[in-house]
């Protein structure tokens, strides 16, 4: 029981056709970097695919969000819980983040800034038993971005209940990760044909960009 030891696989480079053309706009976007801590990072060989590209993405994103004034929430799951903290998820996956409060830290590269937003998380859903849901009311925000790991399980989660309480998502490809390349194929294909639209990290820093200077840009006199 625990997390598998995650053998390395390329990130995806052909994408799901996705079902709806939401655009990521940064007045109404939040950047969400899903439980990247040692705990979980650790499943994987950190100097091989699929981690390079992970975090490097992640960072990239991090830096345009910074850039154009979009706020970033982390959420990390807390150490030594107990039984009744875990619920179900200790018939699936045992006890969890152990209480060595190096495992519970998120990595180096992509520890939060003073003013990034971290949340403690429970379940798969980051709305689950957490206040991202007033989060996003109280920064007006009705979009997020979705990085980190694990592609099918909180990150299409938290895309699916972002879909049920009327929140659109960008499901990040390769600044997300997963167990393995069926696993990571099969969490893409289910957000863009069910709840979410799903771009490379390279289409999501473009767009971003390129809303923000459309709506910065002074009509031409008619």
């Amino acid at each position: 029981m625990g997390l598998p030891r995650i053998t390395s696989y390329p990130m995806p480079d052909t994408l799901p056709a996705n079902r709806v053309g939401w655009i990521p706009d940064p007045d109404r976007a939040v950047l969400l970097i899903h439980d990247m801590q040692n705990y979980f990072v650790d499943a994987y060989a950190r100097e091989v695919s699929p981690i390079p590209e992970l975090i490097a993405n992640i960072i990239a994103l991090r830096a345009r969000c910074a850039e154009l004034g979009v706020p970033v929430v982390y959420t990390a799951q807390p150490g030594a819980q107990t039984l009744a903290q875990r619920g179900l998820l200790q018939d699936f996956w045992g006890d969890g983040v152990p209480a060595d409060p190096r495992a519970a830290q998120i990595i180096d590269p992509l520890r939060p800034g003073g003013e990034d937003i971290t949340l403690t998380k429970w379940r798969y859903s980051a709305f689950q038993r957490t206040s991202l849901d007033a989060t996003l009311a109280d920064l007006g925000r009705d979009q997020l971005i979705i990085t980190g790991i694990y592609a099918h399980i909180g990150c299409l989660m938290t895309a699916a209940e972002a879909f049920m309480r009327d929140i659109e998502t960008f499901f990040a490809a390769d600044a997300t990760a997963d167990f393995s390349a069926d696993h990571h194929a099969s969490a893409i294909t289910y957000a863009a044909e069910r709840c979410s639209v799903v771009l490379s990290t390279g289409a999501l820093l473009t767009q971003l960009a390129r809303h923000r200077a459309a709506a910065g840009a002074t009509p031409a006199p008619g």
